[in-house]
């Protein structure tokens, strides 16, 4: 266990649900004014917990990173990699983690000064990649992911200390209303909602596939639902979605015949690193939580 005190306590084994802990930590950070960043897209993040940059990536570049990605599913290497997650039924490519080191187009992504500067506006400070991945989910069996904020799992299984932390999802195909889009509550991430349960030895192995601890109960999730309501991240392929740490979010199966897949890159700051986990016995390995914390750069 680490020795920094614990102020968002979660995986709590009683029998009645633990109450929720209102956020005291902004979601834009003071230090870093100049960037890419809007003033409206940065009101937009602090007051919602996310905000979206049409345009992010071109027509072109989105064509690069489609081959490169059909490459790397067929690839059997990266298949047998355990940096690799399937679905858990269809066998097909769920994940592939560490992307930033598997693939040049997404190593430069990271270092683009459009993707890092922003990020460094939004934490003021600058940042490592705590975790990058491209996720994929194909047309007909692609399933989605349960209600849950990433930073209980980071803060819990990763020793992350406090709600400094961002995630960009880059759409590398078009976001439709109902081919499993992500869906988030705005303003929800103003609470940490603690969850029930202890942490499974290598819990990441199956949660990876299917999140089972670690997920919110029902009533919160409902509570939360009626006070901030759903909206759902659409838009045409090369756009971006920014979102906080704590943003609660989930996805729906996709059962049309269009696939969805997406880059996805965590930032941390250097001032957020991160210490051993507050509700697991062992750290999860490097490849799903970062402990290398050299400040990416261009």
């Amino acid at each position: 266990m680490t020795g920094i005190q614990d102020r968002y306590p979660t995986r709590i084994v009683a029998e009645t649900r633990p109450e929720p802990i209102e956020r005291t930590e902004p979601a834009v950070w003071p230090g870093t004014a100049q960037g890419p960043a809007t003033p409206e897209e940065l009101r937009a993040h602090e007051e919602n917990g996310f905000h979206i940059t049409r345009g992010l990536l071109s027509d072109e570049e989105v064509r690069s990173f489609r081959e490169e990605l059909t490459a790397l599913t067929r690839d059997a290497g990266v298949r047998a990699d355990e940096r690799t997650v399937v679905e858990k039924e269809s066998e097909e490519v769920r994940s592939v983690f560490e992307a930033h080191k598997i693939s040049e187009r997404v190593e430069k992504l990271v270092r683009d000064p459009k993707v890092l500067d922003h990020a460094r506006q939004i934490l003021g400070s600058d940042v490592y990649v705590h975790q990058s991945r491209i996720n994929y989910m194909p047309g007909f069996r692609g399933k989605g992911f349960y209600w849950h904020s990433d930073f209980e799992t980071w803060h819990a299984e990763d020793g992350m200390p406090g709600m400094r932390c961002v995630s960009l999802s880059v759409a590398l195909t078009e976001n439709l209303p109902y081919n499993g889009g992500l869906m988030l509550m705005p303003g929800a991430h103003r609470t940490f909602v603690p969850c029930l349960g202890g942490t499974p030895e290598d819990n990441y192995k199956s949660s990876l596939k299917e999140q089972r601890i670690g997920v919110p109960a029902e009533d919160d999730i409902a509570l939360l639902a009626e006070r901030h309501g759903i909206e759902q991240f659409t838009g045409p392929a090369g756009s971006a979605l920014w979102f906080d740490c704590n943003s609660m979010h989930g996805s729906g199966s996709n059962i049309t015949p269009f696939p969805r897949s997406n880059v996805f890159i965590v930032f941390n700051s250097v001032e957020n690193t991160l210490a051993e986990p507050f509700a697991a016995e062992r750290r999860r390995p490097g490849f799903v939580a970062s402990r290398d914390f050299t400040p990416a750069h261009y």
